[in-house]
């Protein structure tokens, strides 16, 4: 298709009408006169060779026009004689240009102009360049973090992947969050900033120990202390770390070399492995059944899209607590549902013929995420800026409409935001994710006693590259994050966090006025949408922290991904449903823990709920007659046990921190702690491993503010559930005041899933999460949003007035997105099982 002229017409009908012996006027020329072109006889458009050139280089002429015109043109120009045939080809082909042309220009001038990138209005909130105090370490200060511990010659640590488990490892860099005090007489004014400091966790395989250092001031430490003993009360014995990147490449040789090689007529006739073809193995945790145990249940799956949901039936049992390799030993294997004590016991086995063979057949590939062929549809609708984009980033500070707020991306706990701000005035000053639990039941031991503890994993470790328009809207703000975890140097996740502004598909408020006052008032629920996806395993979780112009701010989690899957044996069906031949979709429960700390009108807070209850009243104009009417009930709960909501017991509605300030109308402002949750049962507290989850008896706990308490977890819980380096319900136990305090919300959400057929190939979001919304409650004299240019009005006889309407001039303020260019280099960052080049 042309996008512009292929010839200037007025030249062309010139020559045209020349070569034919026209009259040439500037009425059938059109804007130039014929007179004053090239195709003047005066002009050296006819010396000799002149109109061969011209013809030659005569932009954007068609290549059949430029050949006829060649061939029989220079001649006729200059005898001003034409055969038949080729005058009238070349007035139809005049004409045909001046048509095309008129085509074009209609074309092109109903077009949609492209939105400017630019703001059409100046934001009203403004960037804090204080904001800093939160920022995750750049890649210089994790690289300087990394120089200084390696020149301490004492610790003798090495950052290659492969370190050994009986060598002294730097897994990770973090940042270390200074006191809440010390960051508020910052951020208010009243203080410096504090000294800024990194967390260093190091594995001394060599001493059997697993050390916590801060290390500072950045840039450029100078000094680190070991803060382990004052952080947990409590020596960390090196079992409870987790499997680095270089254990799992000594497991997998150790797979290989004890296990798939001496099993090769099982493996290639059971599980068709051989030269070309492999299985891939899954983990399941804890790794024993009391604390210093470090044997794990591995599971074998097909090496296939969607492995989880491929398991063949084979499991082994490794004892890898010695820190020499070379002393593994495999404890247990399981088979077609039975358990042998070691490779050769099953070899005769099966040599014998004393077990149900698994014969190898090929599978279908259901669990590709490749679009399947289908009716060809349209792309679906997509969203962008009309008047640029109403919100900012810059470095790790967000600025929208009336909110403001600083962000980071804590590679073990993920998504945090911090001094959250509407119309300057701080509302949260921290609101993060802590912990993603998962308890499963089996009949198969890899997973029969599977509990998984993400944050001991890395929860925002695995925030990888979020595609564009799928992950997030096309228009997008991406942000980059950078990590120190379990490689030999930092990584730098491209677009990793995404920031958009989002129509929410529905409208926050509105009222169309019928009986009386006839009116419609209604305004579109537009908000800022922060977030970021983590690829844990087989599951992904989506986190997203919502901004409202309500002043309501949401913290919700949405589940997807692969399920986890074990091979059908007898009792299957008591645990799960058959989602696929021989593979069983494992029950499972969802627990995500919220941090949440609301300083509402200042620190200074109040912990309250309240509820309704129906009464007996007498009405007063019949006293004889009574009626059930539904009556508030109040109350303000004083210490950390009596603030601590149980899931298995009834709580109340409204749950509320709130300050002793009161707005217009006498009374006291608050936020609302509003819980979405379809939790499953929480394990049983007589279970050991329980203590190392205790957040999650609690649907809310309120404990008052301790920087001692960071959070719910640690790193170190999913290796060593029976004595947890955190137990959450020690936070509790002290049973501390809460009145005028400044408090900490603790709150759990989740669902139970069992999965199903259509978890294949991958469960979908829908209905598949949970989060909690905090709202505003007498905390403003009335809704904040009135104030929003979103909001819409319409009297009768003004419907198409712009006035208070913007809706009503939309159509003729329409502009055409300026689209990024689509690009994905997430696979650069996968998990690399060799040494870094």
């Amino acid at each position: 298709m042309f996008t512009r002229p292929f010839i200037n017409n007025s030249m062309f009908i010139c020559f045209v009408l020349y070569a034919t012996n026209e009259e040439l006027s500037s009425t059938q020329t059109g804007r130039h006169k014929c007179s004053e072109t090239v195709f003047s006889p005066s002009s050296s458009f006819f010396q000799e060779g002149g109109v061969t050139e011209t013809l030659r280089t005569l932009p954007d002429l068609p290549a059949a026009l430029r050949f006829l015109l060649l061939t029989f043109g220079p001649r006729a120009m200059v005898e001003r004689k034409m055969s038949p045939v080729l005058k009238w080809a070349l007035v139809l082909f005049a004409l045909a240009s001046v048509i095309l042309n008129i085509a074009l220009i209609v074309v092109h001038s109903g077009r949609t102009p492209r939105c400017s990138a630019q703001r059409v209005r100046p934001l009203l909130a403004k960037h804090d360049e204080r904001s800093v105090v939160f920022a995750d370490l750049s890649q210089e200060e994790y690289l300087q973090v990394q120089t200084y511990m390696l020149q301490q010659k004492g610790l003798e640590i090495s950052t290659k992947q492969t370190t050994k488990p009986s060598e002294n490892f730097l897994f990770l860099v973090d940042l270390f969050l200074p006191k809440k005090v010390d960051v508020l007489a910052f951020l208010d004014g009243k203080g410096p900033a504090p000294e800024r400091q990194a967390t260093v966790v190091v594995f001394h395989g060599s001493t059997g120990f697993i050390k916590e250092y801060v290390v500072g001031p950045l840039p450029n430490p100078t000094h680190h202390r070991d803060v382990t003993q004052e952080k947990y009360h409590m020596e960390l014995p090196i079992t409870k770390r987790l499997v680095t990147v270089g254990e799992y490449a000594l497991m997998f040789e150790f797979f290989e070399r004890e296990v798939f090689s001496k099993l090769k007529k099982v493996m290639q006739e059971s599980f068709g492995v051989g030269p070309n073809r492999k299985l891939n193995a899954f983990e399941q945790m804890p790794r024993g059944v009391r604390s210093g145990d470090r044997q794990t249940w591995v599971s074998f799956f097909r090496d296939m899209s969607g492995m989880y949901i491929h398991p063949v039936g084979f499991e082994v049992l490794l004892n890898h607590q010695s820190l020499n390799a070379s002393r593994w030993t495999v404890e247990r294997l399981l088979y077609n549902g039975l358990y042998f004590d070691s490779v050769e016991e099953l070899n005769q086995a099966y040599e014998e013929g004393r077990v149900d063979k698994i014969v190898y057949k090929e599978s279908p590939d259901y669990g590709s995420l490749k679009p399947k062929p289908g009716l060809q549809q349209q792309v679906g609708p997509q969203q962008f800026s009309a008047e640029g984009k109403r919100f900012s980033v810059r470095n790790n500070h967000v600025v929208y409409l009336d909110w403001s707020f600083a962000f980071g991306l804590s590679a073990l706990t993920g998504m945090r935001a911090f001094d959250v701000r509407f119309r300057g005035e701080r509302i949260i000053y921290e609101l993060s994710v802590q912990e993603a639990m998962s308890v499963y039941g089996s009949v198969t031991p890899g997973m029969i006693v599977t509990k998984f503890l993400d944050s001991s994993i890395g929860i925002g470790r695995f925030a990888h590259e979020l595609v564009r328009g799928v992950d997030c809207p096309y228009d997008a703000t991406y942000v980059d994050s950078v990590r120190y975890i379990d490689t030999p140097k930092p990584v730098r996740f491209r677009n990793s966090i995404c920031v958009f502004e989002h129509n929410m598909g529905q409208p926050l408020r509105r009222h169309f006025a019928d009986f009386f006052h006839h009116s419609y008032g209604g305004m579109a629920n537009s908000a800022l949408v922060f977030r970021t996806i983590t690829a844990i395993g087989n599951y992904d979780y989506m986190w997203d922290f919502i901004f409202y112009q309500s002043g309501s701010v949401e913290a919700k989690v949405h589940a997807t991904g692969y399920i986890s899957s074990s091979y059908m044996v007898r009792g299957s069906l008591k645990h799960g449903h058959q989602v696929a031949e021989n593979v069983l979709g494992n029950i499972h429960t969802h627990f995500i823990n919220f941090k949440v700390d609301l300083d509402v009108s200042g620190v200074k807070n109040v912990f309250q709920t309240k509820d309704m209850e129906f009464v007996n009243v007498s009405l007063p104009w019949i006293p004889d007659h009574f009626a059930m009417i539904p009556q508030l009930v109040e109350k303000q709960l004083k210490t950390e046990q009596e603030a601590a909501l149980r899931y298995d017991t009834k709580t109340p509605r409204y749950l509320h921190i709130a300050s002793n300030a009161t707005n217009s109308w006498g009374h006291q402002r608050s936020y609302r702690l509003q819980v979405f949750s379809f939790a499953g049962d929480h394990l049983p507290e007589s279970q050991p491993e329980e203590r190392s989850m205790s957040w999650a008896r609690y649907k809310v706990a309120i404990t008052k503010h301790k920087d001692q308490e960071q959070t719910s977890s640690s790193l170190y819980s999913q290796n060593d559930m029976w004595a947890p380096a955190v137990d959450f319900s020690r936070y509790i136990e002290d049973n501390e005041n809460i009145e005028n305090e400044d408090l900490v919300a603790w709150v759990t959400t989740g669902f139970l899933h069992i999965p199903h057929s259509e978890d294949i190939p991958n469960t979908v979001t829908v209905g598949n999460g949970g989060g909690v919304l905090l709202r505003p409650h007498n905390y403003f004299n009335q809704d904040p949003s009135i104030h929003s240019v979103d909001a819409v009005y319409l009297d009768p006889g003004a419907e198409e007035s712009c006035e208070n309407n913007r809706m009503a001039c939309f159509a003729q303020e329409t502009c055409g997105p300026v689209l990024e260019p689509f690009t994905y280099q997430g696979f650069d960052g996968v998990m690399k099982f060799g040494e870094w080049s």
